[in-house]
């Protein structure tokens, strides 16, 4: 079972909770037991877990992101002028794998499933692979 999801970014740098929408990809498809796996096949974007209680989280770790790896650089030679956002989104990654069991994303109490921008405002798009 594979589902494409699109969504819509709004700013350069964005970290977007899409747990529920994976949830709701394995309620629809009643599986109870096996891995989902949430991929992003864009290059200056990615898909991470992290915290999904205090939003103070996702900006720090947007910061930081623009700390380690500033937007301009004076050495950077990628015509495009987005090389940053090529970096954050290789730290990032491209994929993220999640055990489904009894139905539900066995996620730790304070986890979400992040899309992360890096290079928006843009049109996205996302897959949700249920093995």
């Amino acid at each position: 079972m594979l589902k494409k999801f699109t969504l819509k970014t709004s700013q350069r740098d964005q970290m977007i909770d899409v747990t529920q929408q994976v949830q709701e990809f394995i309620n629809e498809n009643a599986i109870k037991d096996g891995v989902v796996i949430i991929y992003c096949p864009h290059t200056t974007a990615g898909i991470t877990i992290n915290e999904n209680a205090d939003p103070d989280v996702k900006r720090d770790m947007i910061r930081r992101f623009d700390e380690v790896y500033p937007w301009h650089h004076k050495l950077d030679q990628h015509m495009e002028g987005n090389t940053a956002a090529h970096m954050k989104a290789s730290t990032v990654g491209a994929s993220q794998h999640v055990i489904i069991t009894e139905g539900r994303l066995l996620l730790g109490t304070w986890q979400g499933i992040y899309f992360c921008e890096f290079d928006g405002p843009r049109t996205r798009n996302f897959y949700v692979k249920i093995l």
